[in-house]
Formats: C-alpha cells, structure tokens, sequence
C-alpha cells in the first residue's frame, strides 16, 4: 500500500513540474467558471524525440544520401547470394553438423547448470537474500557479455575450434535460462509446497512434489526457445575461431564467392526454419 501511495505521489510531482513550466491553459466557461486545462505534454516529446535522433544521426554519421548510391550495389550482391551454387552444398555438411551439434551440447549443458542456479535466485524458495542477490548479480554479469564475446575468450583460452564455441554457448544458454526460468518459478503457487511442509515433508521432498511439476514445462520451454537461438549464434562463432558454419562464411566473404555464400545461408535457413517448427511444436504441446 505504501509502494502505491509514494509511486502516486511520485506521478503528481512530476505532473506539478510540468505544470510549472508550462502554464495550464486559463478557460472561463459559460457560466463565469474559471477552469485551467494542463497542457498538452505531446509537443514536448516530439520535441525531445527529434533532438535525440538529430544528435544521434551526427554522432553516427548516418547518411541516407550514401545508402540511395549505394543501393545498387546490395541488389547487386543480393543476385549473387540468391543464385546459390548448388555445387558447393557437399562442403558445407560438415560445418552444418558442428554447428548443430555445438548448439545441442551447448543448451544441455547450460540448461542443466541452469536450473539449480535459478532455484537459489528465486526469492520465494530461497529466503536468503545475501545469497539471491548474489546469484543474481552474476546472472547479470553473464548476460552482459555478447556471444561473439564469449566465443572470443574462450577461443584464447581453449585454442580454436568447436570445443571453444561450445563452452560459449553453454555459458550464454546458462545466463539466458537461468534468468528466465528465475522469474517464472517466482511466480507459481507456493501453497502446495507449504501444505506439503505443514505434513512433515523437508523442503527438498516439498519442492521435488509440488513445485517442479509447475516449473518443469516451463523450463523445457525455454530450453527450447534457447536451443532456436544457439543454432542461429553458433553459426557466427566461426568468424572468432570458434568453429562451425561460420568459418565456413567467413571464408566465402572473403574469396568474394557470393553464390557459395548463398548456398551456406540458404542451408542454414531451412536448418533454422525446421527447427524453429519442431520447437514451436514442442512448446505447445508442453504448455
């Protein structure tokens, strides 16, 4: 009640500094009543929103002049990849399956580690809150740190290859999942798990039988829903050595072979696109 009431007043201080600023508009009515109408707070956002993107447009050096002369170039290059050199398709099975299976390995290791972690850092199953806040500024921490990153580090740490891009993706699946699945185990209904401890159960036998059947399609979800991502991410580690398909594009840029780069991309997207239904299958059926 008390959160309301500040949030509230926090509202209609901000209203009075508007107001102080921009005078309400003074209405006398028909009937000799004196009203004021605050002013409309429209104006001064387009405003704002103008002076943002302007400044940003200089810092960026943005130039739509540039992309008008350059735009014959994209088609250009778009013809090249849409004309995809079916012959290349044998080289590029191998870095396929190492894409696939550096995402397979990856999501099941970081979503294994991720869901004792997500269980510490609930803050209605863990009532410790030194430790939850520490759980969770590491989750953080990890979140932080693009893919390419990570994939980055790992490289330098374990030599190239896809043992490194693994461990990438497993650490990224583990930030991701463990945020998610946090919040959603913060929001099941407690009172089984305290009717099953008003029977004598311990906490570890109450959360096993009344709380993992609530989070457990919830978790297999986002393990999903991480697995579509980690295909599409792992496909780029190749350009930081992490191997995969992306050695294999990187390559094709490089030699300027842009049908050969067709063909990879269009492998890669009807990779993406039957997994995205299977897995989109599969949460449905889950939920």
């Amino acid at each position: 009640m008390d959160k309301v009431e500040k949030t509230g007043k926090d509202t209609e201080l901000k209203v009075k500094f508007f107001d102080r600023i921009f005078k309400p508009q003074v209405i006398t009515l028909p009937n000799g009543n004196i009203v004021e109408r605050p002013r409309s707070r429209t104006p001064f956002i387009l405003l704002l929103l103008i002076l943002v993107v302007f400044w940003a447009i200089r810092m960026t050096g943005f130039d739509m002049a540039m992309i008008i002369k350059r735009f014959s170039k994209l088609l250009d290059l778009l013809k090249k990849i849409f004309a995809p050199n079916w012959s290349f398709f044998p080289k590029v099975i191998k870095p396929l399956l190492d894409t696939i299976k550096m995402s397979i390995l990856g999501t099941v290791i970081g979503c294994a580690c991720a869901l004792p972690v997500a269980i510490l850092s609930s803050s209605n199953i863990n009532k410790n809150a030194v430790t939850v806040t520490i759980f969770r500024f590491i989750l953080g921490l990890i979140r932080t740190l693009p893919t390419l990153i990570l994939a980055q580090v790992c490289a330098l740490i374990f030599s190239l290859g896809t043992f490194a891009g693994t461990v990438a993706i497993s650490i990224f699946t583990f930030g991701v999942v463990s945020k998610m699945l946090f919040e959603s185990i913060e929001t099941i209904d407690m009172g089984p798990f305290e009717a099953m401890e008003a029977l004598g159960a311990n906490k570890f036998q109450a959360f096993w039988s009344a709380c993992i059947p609530q989070i457990l399609p919830v978790y297999l979800s986002h393990s999903l829903y991480c697995f579509e991502m980690n295909v599409r991410a792992s496909a780029i580690l190749g350009y930081v050595g992490a191997g995969g398909l992306g050695i294999t594009i990187n390559e094709r840029v490089g030699w300027r072979d842009y049908n050969g780069l067709g063909m990879v991309l269009l492998t890669l997207f009807v990779v993406v696109v039957a997994i995205e239904f299977l897995s989109s299958y599969l949460r449905k059926k889950l939920s």
